[in-house]
């Protein structure tokens, strides 16, 4: 009885958790650049049970099969899947179609610099001509942080990133993929911070000036995943009520003559 209690509350622990990833997918539905994360499920590992001793054979302590003890959260992994493009017509603003990450120069609170990866290219220019993103984090070229004159007429960046203001060359963007994506960790929303061990690729992304990639949550899949999770916690709910009710049975009428 007990275990079915603990059963139950590893399921409702478990979906739970779920809702918490698809309640932050939702929340981000309309954030640039994002990527929808998904959660997998899988048992507790089996433990033996041992039959005890009751007089039916002539040894004892044998192994008679596995019991589960439930359900628990196995990992929480990100689709890196490519979202769609909305034209904005702004200069600064940039889509990668393809696999890759813009390559930014991130500077945290102590002074401390390290490179992150992005694929929210809602950029902009500042005073001094830097390409930064809405925290101010310099987007990243072959040849350092990216500067444009600021009294250029026309900007424009072609396909594979490289950078001319009024006809004339001044960088081309650093574009950065990875041969495996599960050594790459979320840093803040849309931001990603490469392990060690992280191995660099050429990335095969083509640059969208003028547009943004907007975040791949499915929304109707999202609804639809969270009224199932409502319903499997609803579920695993009236079995921890049901074996509550079995357990007053036996506590307050076994033993009644």
């Amino acid at each position: 009885m007990v275990r079915g209690l603990y059963t139950a509350y590893t399921g409702m622990k478990n979906e739970q958790k779920r809702l918490d990833i698809i309640s932050n997918n939702l929340a981000n539905a309309a954030t640039v650049g994002y990527k929808e994360e998904n959660v997998t499920s899988q048992s507790f590992d089996d433990l033996l049970t041992i039959k005890i001793r009751d007089e039916s054979e002539a040894y004892n302590d044998r192994p008679i099969g596995n019991m589960t003890l439930g359900v628990k959260l196995g990992e929480v992994y990100t689709n890196y899947g490519q979202g769609s493009l909305r034209e904005t017509s702004n200069t600064y603003n940039m889509a990668l179609e393809g696999k890759g990450f813009f390559t930014v120069s991130v500077t945290d609170r102590a002074g401390n610099e390290s490179t992150k990866y992005t694929r929210n290219g809602s950029f902009t220019m500042t005073k001094d001509g830097y390409i930064v993103d809405s925290d101010g984090n310099h987007l990243m070229g072959e040849a350092g942080a990216i500067q444009v004159p600021v009294d250029a007429a026309s900007v424009v960046i072609d396909t594979d990133g490289t950078i001319y203001a009024d006809g004339v060359l001044v960088d081309r963007l650093k574009i950065t993929d990875f041969e495996d994506y599960n050594y790459l960790i979320k840093s803040g929303e849309t931001m990603y911070q490469a392990l060690e061990g992280a191995v660099e690729t050429e990335a095969s992304a083509q640059v969208r000036q003028g547009f943004t990639e907007q975040s791949n949550v499915n929304v109707v899949a999202e609804m639809v995943e969270m009224i199932s999770v409502t319903r499997t916690y609803e579920a695993n709910q009236k079995v921890i009520q049901s074996v509550d009710k079995t357990l007053e049975l036996a506590a307050n009428n076994v033993g009644k003559i």
